[in-house]
């Protein structure tokens, strides 16, 4: 008999950049994800822990299985030690996997020293490579274009399959990473482009989907820009236009893929 599991991804956040978290105009807690049994987070900024409370149902973070950080920037790494924490129940528990980048623990390092012990793992993230936890496995994208060392990610669940395309400046290899997805989610800071910031543009947007050619796209980690012109209509016009399904996420969207 093939075990059944209650597989989802819940937005727990999806403020982009520092002043949309600094504000909290969107929550900026990262991404939840069980799969196989195992239950993962995406980028924990700050208010995981608060948004995990705060779910309907709620969401226990002592059963987090690991942590996974595109990179080290606050708005995606900034509740960290408090999941970490919340994992091995205060220490007490030695079990879960930290996966990061190497800036984020070997130069001025993310986790305080005090909990580098709690994880079962601190595995270090690199490019174009393959992770396991049980049966559940991701792979990383190249190192995208951004101030500090970061990567997207690509897993599935069931027979979907799913990629993450974290904070980059557009270069055209993304293309053939994030090709032919299922569902591909986009960190997209800025309406209009701002080539001096390593951040995405709609106009970016709009030629990767139009590229990678997804089955269904889902826009995320909103900057001030982007919010005032409404992202669920710039949703709207790309799905028109791209002839695509484009969703515009928001803070408790699930995904269930029961």
């Amino acid at each position: 008999m093939v075990k059944k599991y209650n597989e989802f991804i819940k937005f727990l956040g999806t403020a982009g950049a520092r002043f949309v978290m600094i504000k909290q105009l969107r929550s900026s807690a990262g991404i939840w994800i069980s799969v196989y049994g195992k239950n993962i987070i995406l980028d924990p900024g700050p208010g995981s822990i608060v948004r995990c409370a705060l779910s309907r149902p709620r969401l226990d973070p002592s059963k987090i299985d690991a942590i996974i950080l595109t990179h080290r920037h606050l708005d995606h790494s900034g509740d960290i030690n408090v999941m970490i924490e919340a994992m091995t129940e205060g220490g007490f528990k030695k079990r879960g996997v930290v996966f990061l980048p190497s800036d984020a623990i070997d130069k001025d390092p993310i986790i305080l020293a005090y909990l580098k012990d709690f994880p079962e793992k601190i595995e270090i993230l690199k490019a174009l490579s393959r992770y396991k936890i049980d049966h559940f496995e991701f792979q990383t994208s190249m190192r995208h274009l951004h101030p500090v060392e970061t990567y997207g990610i690509k897993f599935k669940i069931k027979d979907k399959e799913i990629g993450f395309l974290t904070d980059t400046k557009y270069f055209k290899e993304l293309n053939k990473f994030y090709k032919n997805l299922d569902i591909l989610v986009v960190n997209i800071v800025f309406y209009q482009s701002h080539p001096e910031v390593e951040h995405l543009s709609l106009e970016d947007v709009e030629d990767i989907i139009q590229e990678t050619k997804p089955q269904k796209a889902i826009l995320t980690h909103f900057g001030m820009s982007m919010l005032k012109e409404k992202p669920h209509l710039l949703a709207e016009m790309l799905s028109k236009k791209l002839n695509t399904e484009v969703l515009c996420a928001y803070d408790g969207m699930c995904i269930d893929f029961g």
